[in-house]
């Protein structure tokens, strides 16, 4: 039947993928599950999905692909990496989420993703925003060798790839716009964990431009993110920037090590002596 046919399909591009040492038909390759993960059929998605039954990072074994058979194969092979990275974060995060990131889905289901994400615990979002901005992370590792957008495969694969941070920063805006309103009850660990991903993000943002130039700028997701940040930053100085932490000496209950936090949203170090203290209200 066509489940047959499409496992099948899948079978014969992973062969392929694996059997040969030229960039440019890994590459090939690779842009065809991308195709697949973006537009393809629900079967065709479904097969490619349940492929990497063990899953995990680098199941598709390219991280160290190397074509020597000449220089501008060479140079091939960094895009080959990357590109299997961001495809293997794709399908991952479609794990995650329940769907792969396509725009198309987004636009139209845009108002059954935020009844989603509402319902959602804290650590779930959590761990969503953490999927999503890996996946940005990934797409800022791209190789430096840019000018290789002449050709016609590197130009057609980064308007892919382009799609897809089209699409994830849509799903990020939302959870953000989500964890900023449930600021006031977050934990101290929880405002923490929110400034860590919020800071990768925009840790980001110049090698985005410097990917995409003036595509996909979104000044508005950077706004949210900045705003946001700054909500956290300043609850945590509500609820103390003085923290004592206990260190993991069972033995010395009352050694502890003293931490502020600064504007900038990030620890500064004070004394790593041990401070005596009768009791922590």
């Amino acid at each position: 039947g066509s489940r047959l046919i499409a496992c099948t399909c899948i079978e014969v591009l992973m062969d392929r993928l694996h059997d040969t040492k030229n960039a440019s038909v890994v590459l090939k390759c690779l842009f065809t599950m991308h195709i697949i993960i973006s537009r393809g059929s629900l079967i065709l998605k479904d097969q490619l999905s349940v492929y990497p039954s063990f899953g995990g990072r680098n199941f598709l074994n390219l991280s160290m692909f190397r074509d020597e058979s000449g220089p501008e194969r060479w140079v091939l092979s960094s895009w080959v990496r990357w590109y299997a990275a961001i495809v293997e974060q794709n399908l991952k995060i479609s794990r995650l989420l329940g769907h792969h990131l396509c725009s198309s889905f987004v636009a139209a289901n845009s108002k059954g993703e935020e009844d989603k994400v509402l319902q959602l615990l804290n650590r779930d979002l959590f761990e969503e925003v953490d999927v999503l901005v890996e996946f940005v992370q990934v797409i800022c590792e791209f190789p430096d060798s840019l000018h290789l957008q002449r050709n016609n495969l590197i130009y057609e694969i980064v308007r892919l790839v382009s799609e897809d941070y089209r699409s994830v920063q849509r799903e990020i805006s939302i959870r953000v716009m989500e964890l900023g309103e449930r600021i006031p009850g977050m934990s101290y660990s929880e405002l923490t964990q929110l400034l860590g991903n919020l800071k990768r993000f925009e840790s980001c943002k110049e090698r985005l431009y410097l990917m995409f130039v003036n595509k996909n700028r979104n000044d508005a997701l950077w706004e949210l993110v900045g705003e946001t940040r700054s909500k956290a930053v300043e609850m945590i100085k509500q609820k103390g920037e003085i923290k004592l932490l206990k260190m993991g000496n069972p033995n010395a209950s009352n050694e502890l090590t003293q931490f502020k936090f600064n504007s900038g949203g990030e620890f500064e170090y004070f004394d790593s002596a041990a401070l005596t203290v009768s009791a922590i209200a």
